[in-house]
């Protein structure tokens, strides 16, 4: 038999892989933060973010927080044992960071000036994904208020695999540009949009593996 720690042991690689996920989309934020900061020159590629900072530094910042203390939020030993930490979090920071990302990232996709490449069908998958994550935190707070626990989890993990969309997105652009160079306003949408489903099916199947194990503990229960 293992030892009692030994799951949570196990568990731990799963906040180690989200959070390198989610390390360069931070890293490039810091370097956003650190230009602002530094009054950098406006050029073609920030003068959106010089003119008006407050929308990308809520952006960077609510980021920041929803990535990295969310990601210990799915460590099942960290919910059971430190249940006042796990709605401290969840309340206090996560629902209103989440809020703010969303919210953020429709207003500079609604109001900047974005690049030609991000303008159509970008700016549609944006307003999209955008909607669905406020929608999601929306309900998750909704069902941890009539105390549906799995469906709350449900929720919470589809917005935070949503939010995560931009590290994923490293992933589907970086490589495809070393191969193959600037991609068109096509390729830009198809890289954009697989990192975002890419992230929901993952999302979809943590939510499925919690409702098969949930039915195991208690068969007589329907699970919604």
């Amino acid at each position: 038999m293992n030892p009692p720690s030994e799951p949570r042991r196990r568990e731990w690689p799963i906040a180690a892989g989200l959070i390198l996920l989610a390390l360069v989309p931070v890293l490039a934020g810091a370097v956003r933060m650190g230009d602002l900061a530094s009054g950098a020159p406006a050029t073609a590629a920030n003068a959106r973010f010089v003119e008006m900072p407050l929308p990308i530094v809520l952006h960077i910042l609510g980021a920041l927080v929803y990535s990295l203390v969310g990601a210990f939020q799915f460590l099942p030993s960290l919910r059971r044992r430190r249940t006042a930490w796990h709605r401290f979090a969840g309340r206090y920071l996560l629902v209103p960071a989440g809020l703010v990302v969303a919210a953020s990232g429709l207003w500079m996709t609604a109001f900047y000036d974005t690049p030609a490449i991000d303008d159509g069908a970008v700016a549609i998958s944006r307003y999209g994904i955008g909607a669905l994550m406020l929608a999601f935190i929306v309900l998750g707070v909704a069902a941890i208020a009539r105390r549906d626990f799995f469906a709350h989890g449900a929720w919470m993990t589809r917005a935070y695999a949503l939010a995560m969309g931009a590290g994923t997105q490293v992933l589907t652009s970086v490589p495809p540009f070393l191969v193959f160079g600037e991609p068109d306003a096509l390729m830009r949408l198809v890289q954009m949009d697989a990192g975002w489903i890419l992230n929901a099916l993952v999302a979809e199947w943590v939510i499925a593996r919690r409702r098969a194990a949930t039915r195991r503990r208690t068969p007589a229960t329907v699970i919604a």
